[in-house]
């Protein structure tokens, strides 16, 4: 595996705080991104969340810093065979800019084909993260729509 990354910011208008919720609360993580999961929000502790239908990802928290860091593995337990469970890591950087946050995302470890894969998958999540974070409602996962119940 290489070491490249993909990363992602965004500028979002809401506090730190706020944003830092939606990486530490099981019903505020699965307001944006994925329909079920189970997560243990400490350092070390396990996630197993079910993103899009039978797409599980799984890893475990490495760092938890509120309201400025968090730091966890990440992989596919099926649908990606070159991200297995743990096999990489995403850091999430919130940084104060004004009223708002710059979020800054940075996905480490992935092999090249999957960094196209997800770069487009967090594009999409983090769009509808802006949007609730922002007080928003962004509907149905359209993700989701074919997924089975």
């Amino acid at each position: 595996m290489t070491t490249e990354l993909v990363t992602l910011e965004r500028r979002i208008a809401a506090r730190p705080e706020t944003i830092f919720s939606f990486f530490t609360d099981r019903d505020r993580w699965l307001s944006w991104m994925g329909k079920d999961g189970d997560f243990a929000f400490t350092p070390g502790g396990a996630y197993r969340t079910n993103v899009t239908g039978d797409n599980h990802a799984s890893g475990r928290f490495v760092e938890i810093d509120p309201p400025k860091r968090v730091v966890f593995t990440w992989g596919w337990e099926v649908g990606i065979p070159t991200v297995p469970p743990g096999s990489s890591t995403v850091e999430i950087t919130l940084e104060p800019d004004g009223e708002g946050t710059f979020l800054r995302l940075v996905h480490r470890g992935l092999p090249p084909e999957a960094r196209a894969p997800h770069r487009e998958g967090w594009t999409h999540y983090l769009d509808r993260l802006v949007v609730r974070a922002e007080g928003g409602d962004p509907g149905p996962d359209r993700w989701m729509e074919n997924a089975p119940a």
